[in-house]
């Protein structure tokens, strides 16, 4: 496992239950931006696509000269369009396609969560919400033309946007903020062990953690999504962004899994910031994650 320094980071790189949540804005709904508070170089246009029969609500964000799109994953909550997030991906030359999710605000069909008694983790709303974002994915490349297309989320995104990246071609990169690495069913395990205790990683240890993740009973039933199964089959290259302290997912286990998969030539990357926890929404990690997507980017164009 690597920490490495701010310095450092910005040297070499220049977003619960059921299923861990706290996405990038996803504490609180953000109401839609008044256009006085964007920045004037920054254009707005309100849009609705189609994913399976439903029609989905959003608005892109065009800054004057993009160098890259991305779609914005939503995590596990009822969330709408992230605006404060989409604009500060664009004050940053990047074209963004942000959506109400399935079943809030402006978008249609029917949102699945412990809200309201469904499973939001199962194998079948995964590859739904999978394709909704496939569906914006398509949109923004429209728009976008030959700029390199990518995804960014966190959290319960860590399981959605492996399936997209591997269902549509158009993705070619990726940006997975306390995003998991292991299955849906191992996920609650160690959420329910940790139990929201703040102090976990203070009186418990990293065998213990593996211990309960691989032993304990599950309380509920379902098919497990394993996102490794579909890493294992990517080529495009993926940065995760995690938090130490994390208590939604067990980090180190993440990076190992990680470690595995860039032993077999996988085009992955992490960033490990000791003193966060699974809101790793703060500014250093933004900043790195916007450098990442510049420079991989231009290493895109340059390729093609």
């Amino acid at each position: 496992m690597i920490k490495l320094t701010s310095r450092l980071l910005l040297l070499t790189l220049f977003v619960t239950t059921i299923g861990c949540n706290k996405s990038v804005e996803q504490k609180k709904a953000i109401p839609p931006q008044d256009k006085s508070d964007l920045n004037v170089s920054i254009k707005t246009e309100n849009v609705t696509f189609e994913s399976e029969g439903v029609k989905l609500a959003g608005t892109i964000y065009s800054p004057n000269h993009p160098h890259s799109a991305v779609v914005i994953v939503h995590g596990s909550d009822q969330v709408p369009r992230m605006t404060k997030f989409a604009e500060l991906l664009a004050e940053n030359d990047i074209l963004v396609l942000t959506y109400d999710k399935r079943g809030v605000g402006e978008s249609g069909g029917v949102y699945a969560g412990p809200e309201v008694g469904t499973n939001n983790i199962s194998v079948e709303n995964l590859n739904l919400l999978a394709k909704d974002a496939s569906s914006a994915v398509n949109l923004i490349h429209k728009k976008g033309g030959n700029l390199p297309t990518g995804l960014i989320g966190a959290s319960q995104a860590g399981w959605i946007i492996p399936i997209v990246a591997s269902e549509n071609s158009l993705v070619d990169f990726m940006v997975l903020l306390s995003s998991p690495t292991i299955t849906t069913l191992e996920q609650l395990r160690f959420q329910f062990y940790t139990n929201g205790r703040t102090d976990f990683w203070d009186n418990h240890t990293e065998k213990d953690a593996r211990e309960h993740i691989k032993n304990d009973p599950d309380k509920y039933q379902f098919e497990a999504t394993d996102p490794k199964e579909v890493l294992k089959t990517l080529s495009i290259p993926g940065l995760w962004v995690f938090g130490e302290k994390d208590i939604q997912i067990p980090v180190k286990m993440c990076i190992e899994h990680l470690n595995n998969l860039k032993l077999e030539n996988k085009p992955f990357e992490y960033v490990l910031f000791p003193s966060l926890g699974h809101n790793t929404n703060k500014s250093e990690p933004i900043s790195i994650s916007v450098n990442w997507i510049k420079q991989k980017s231009l290493n895109i164009k340059n390729n093609k």
